[in-house]
């Protein structure tokens, strides 16, 4: 286990050196950094000033360690837009998406894991149908067509629920169903098909055989072994949510990641959207690295060598 967590951390380092190449490489791409940080009044000479105190007039490979090595000290350069530490503005905006992507994966969970195995143990029936239905229009509307109907419709008709921003508990009711109506449709899917492949194996059979009743059957030995694909599935839908979700949060001006994402690529903000990229790229190795470790835990067959 250790020897599987050491590697996994080094294949951590491995992604994020890549990751920080594609973003350097992209920068350099879009044109010379000095168009977007000088104005149009300054001079030749503080033009060339400032690209020598930048590194610019280095080679590449030079100008992308200097970048790199002030990287992982957190000094992502200062933001055009807010002339602050890229990072601190980026820390800033995690809370928001923190609060947001948490009551979002407990909707996911209340709709897709009860729906999920009423689908399975219910095969066939009104129950099956509705979950599927569900399923298959959740996934096929837009998020932010989604969003926008209940804002129509809780919001501006009805007029119980406000329209967006970060506030008390009812400014998380719209966001939180919005982002998380089409993931738990995905992982209601994917809980039905494995409880259905666990159910329609031999040692179920046996169990009920034996006498077994139907309640544990399904929670103690059928939802257990059904839980490796579900769990994969749920781990991704975390790490996008934590990572910022771009449309919820632009629809219902939520002050999260994904907004903030937006807005620096419209205003040509390379430190913010590199700080953006580089946080979001860890965040889903390292939960790619806990939901491997948990399934050690869900089925005693599993071990990392």
């Amino acid at each position: 286990m250790r020897r599987f967590i050491v590697f996994r951390l080094l294949y951590l380092v491995v992604v994020l050196a890549i990751v920080s190449m594609l973003i350097f490489g992209l920068s350099r791409m879009a044109g010379d950094p000095r168009d977007y940080y000088l104005d149009q009044y300054a001079t030749p000479e503080q033009y060339e000033a400032w690209g020598r105190a930048m590194g610019l007039d280095k080679p590449l490979v030079v100008q992308y360690g200097i970048w790199a090595s002030n990287a992982v000290r957190g000094d992502f350069g200062q933001s055009l837009r807010h002339r602050r530490e890229a990072l601190d503005v980026v820390m800033e905006t995690v809370p928001a998406t923190l609060q947001l992507s948490s009551v979002g994966f407990a909707v996911v969970l209340v709709i897709a894991v009860p729906l999920g195995i009423l689908s399975a143990v219910k095969r066939g029936t009104s129950l099956d149908y509705a979950g599927r239905t569900f399923a298959l229009f959740s996934q096929a509307l837009p998020a932010f067509w989604i969003g926008i109907m209940l804002i129509l419709l809780f919001s501006v008709t009805l007029d119980w629920l406000p329209t967006g921003g970060r506030g008390d508990w009812k400014h998380y009711i719209l966001p939180a169903i919005s982002l998380g109506s089409g993931p738990a449709a995905g992982l209601l899917r994917l809980i039905r098909s494995s409880m259905l492949a666990v159910l329609d194996s031999e040692y179920i059979k046996l169990a009920r055989a034996k006498g077994v009743s139907g309640r544990s059957i399904i929670w103690k030995h059928a939802l257990k072994n059904a839980m490796i694909p579900p769990l994969t599935f749920a781990g991704l839908i975390l790490a996008g949510f934590i990572t910022g979700t771009v449309v919820n949060e632009t629809v219902f001006s939520w002050p999260g990641l994904g907004r903030l994402a937006v807005q620096s690529i419209f205003n040509n903000d390379f430190p913010i959207m590199s700080a953006v990229v580089m946080l979001g790229s860890g965040v889903y190795v390292l939960l790619n690295l806990l939901v491997d470790l948990s399934y050690a835990y869900i089925d005693p067959r599993i071990r990392y060598g």
